[in-house]
């Protein structure tokens, strides 16, 4: 394995992706200091995570922390009926976590000391001996290699692929999350050990549970976790996605950010088109938040001495689950290029192939899911092809 003991890298983005890529990169040898675009602490964002073997690797392999300490598990899967009827179920036993619970343990095993806040990346420029970060706030930054994981609405993609942009679904999803001990006893017992699907034309919603936001982890002290998918025109997406104090959002409203009156739209709608079970769920959330629903992509992901990756890189649907095991996996696999070399540009330049060709698969096959489920309505439940994973359908 090649020492980088006396190099430095500059990590933009400080989420899974981006801590997970630091500690791996911090694992090689590198001075490794992180700087993320929010001022304030990560931890409430988010809503719940299905774990992929890629995900939970840092923690399986590297710390003393360990995955069963970070997650909860399911099961089966399930989908239920307009009437709460099981109508096709299969045993299936999976791990969730939930955003903050991840990112925290993350965020532990890395430290504070080179982790910033309120920092936001606004270009590089490279030469032959290193690149160099701008920062809105007039920081610059130096290092022997950057990379940019910053997100869905990365400033860096840019850079790599300018013809690069967001482009809108046809569809949000509603998110939110409700204590296990706060839904009927009927309710809970439907839904405490599985992944729970509930359709409807042109809309489903599936239902989790995850670790508490205090880390709690046994049945009847978590969250049930939901996403629920709906059609929104074009045209009333920016009234949707506007907050409660008039500010518009380009991808997603944090918890008590969406406005009062589209809250209890969803609310009520809820009772007409979904099981009485995950209708429950959805109408006692205190607080619901929202994500527009994108597709996006790159060609390069590489550039000299920048490398982009996780969502920066390729956003894909939510209908895999695999966001950040395909984050996970782009820093195993740099983590690997530069294991064995000595030269950055080499080993990006290695690095970049697999990682492009992840992502167009996931890309497809995410969008693929979401025709059938929202447009085509021909979502079969027992079709494999629904079925989550990062490099195709995990089970």
């Amino acid at each position: 394995m090649h020492d980088w003991s006396g190099a430095r890298a500059v990590v933009v983005g400080g989420s899974i992706g981006g801590l997970t890529t630091a500690l791996l990169l911090r694992r090689l040898g590198f001075d490794v200091s992180v700087f993320e675009r929010t001022p304030e602490d990560l931890d409430g964002r988010g809503g719940g995570i299905v774990l992929h073997s890629e995900t939970v690797r840092w923690f399986a392999e590297c710390s003393d922390q360990h995955p069963e300490q970070v997650s909860t598990s399911t099961h089966h899967v399930q989908y239920l009926d307009a009437h709460n009827a099981v109508v096709h179920t299969e045993p299936l036993a999976w791990t969730f976590t939930s955003w903050g619970t991840f990112h925290r343990a993350l965020l532990a095993d890395f430290g504070r000391e080179h982790y910033h806040l309120g920092e936001c990346a606004t270009g590089f420029d490279e030469d032959a001996d290193g690149v160099e970060v701008r920062f809105a706030s007039g920081r610059r930054e130096r290092a022997d290699l950057a990379v940019f994981a910053d997100g869905v609405t990365s400033t860096a993609r840019a850079r790599f692929t300018p013809s690069a942009q967001l482009r809108y679904a046809g569809y949000v999803g509603w998110r939110g999350m409700l204590p296990e001990s706060r839904v009927s006893t009927e309710t809970f017992d439907l839904l405490h050990d599985a992944i729970t699907y509930s359709f409807a034309p042109h809309t489903h919603l599936v239902a989790y549970p995850i670790p508490s936001p205090d880390g709690g982890l046994a049945v009847g002290q978590r969250l049930l976790n939901f996403v629920w998918y709906r059609n929104v025109a074009p045209g009333d997406l920016a009234d949707l996605m506007t907050d409660t104090g008039g500010v518009p959002a380009a991808v997603s409203l944090h918890p008590g950010a969406v406005q009062d009156r589209h809250v209890d739209e969803m609310r009520r709608v809820a009772t007409d088109l979904l099981a009485p079970a995950a209708a429950e769920v959805v109408s006692r959330t205190e607080r619901p938040f929202l994500q527009a629903v994108f597709d996006v992509g790159v060609s390069r992901m590489a550039l000299g001495r920048a490398a982009l990756l996780g969502d920066a890189a390729s956003t894909a649907r939510p209908h895999a689950a695999a966001g950040t095991a395909k984050a996970a996996a782009n820093a195993w696999a740099l983590f690997d290029a530069l294991r064995a070399t000595g030269d950055i540009t080499e080993a990006l330049a290695k690095w970049e192939p697999e990682q492009l060709e992840i992502g167009r698969r996931l890309l497809a096959r995410a969008a693929a899911m979401g025709t059938r489920s929202q447009v085509e309505c021909s979502w079969e439940p027992a079709d494999p092809a629904n079925r989550f994973g990062l490099h195709g359908p995990a089970w």
